[in-house]
């Protein structure tokens, strides 16, 4: 305000003790810089609002692009799941000491794999009965489905204490 110097802001009278309009001020500037300054506030607060939800709906934008890769992330995984390999075979039976017990092999566990046998050539369990024959004292890779997991596990069919080259029993799986 120009009138500042004479000790008129916002707040002060601009009356005298009597009631009179003061003289030492120009009455009608000091009015309407007052009137200018109330004008800018209000458009200045309206405008922080305006921000304010701007940023509330950002905020919320965020937080549910959030939930959504959250989501579709979550999805994924699930169809990871679904797209594990179909087993042909399970494990019904391990013997304990015996190779298959201490390769890791576990009862129900799923064969995806067995060297070379997979879903997609297997037909019986003499295909299995083949390839432990012809792999005794060498390590064959078998892959199993354990707890919804993909587990690998070096199994090396050779002769031990009980029946048989690994001391395990598998079924074919009924698909």
């Amino acid at each position: 305000l120009p009138s500042q110097q004479k000790g008129v802001g916002m707040h002060e009278p601009l009356v005298d003790a009597e009631g009179f309009p003061r003289a030492d001020i120009d009455l009608y500037q000091v009015r309407t810089a007052r009137h200018n300054i109330i004008c800018l506030q209000n458009d200045h607060k309206a405008l922080m609002k305006q921000v304010e939800e701007a940023l509330h709906k950002l905020h919320a934008r965020e937080k549910e692009k959030h939930a959504k890769d959250e989501a579709e992330a979550l999805a994924e995984a699930m169809s990871q799941n679904q797209s594990l390999p179909q087993a042909f075979a399970k494990v019904n039976a391990v013997s304990p000491g015996s190779p298959a017990s201490v390769s890791g092999l576990q009862v129900d566990d799923e064969i995806v794999e067995f060297g070379s046998v997979n879903v997609n050539n297997f037909q019986n369990l003499q295909n299995i009965a083949t390839v432990v024959q012809h792999s005794e004292g060498r390590p064959l890779s078998v892959t199993v489905i354990r707890g919804g997991r993909r587990v690998h596990v070096g199994l090396t069919p050779k002769r031990w204490a009980g029946k048989g080259l690994l001391g395990c029993n598998i079924i074919p799986l009924q698909r």
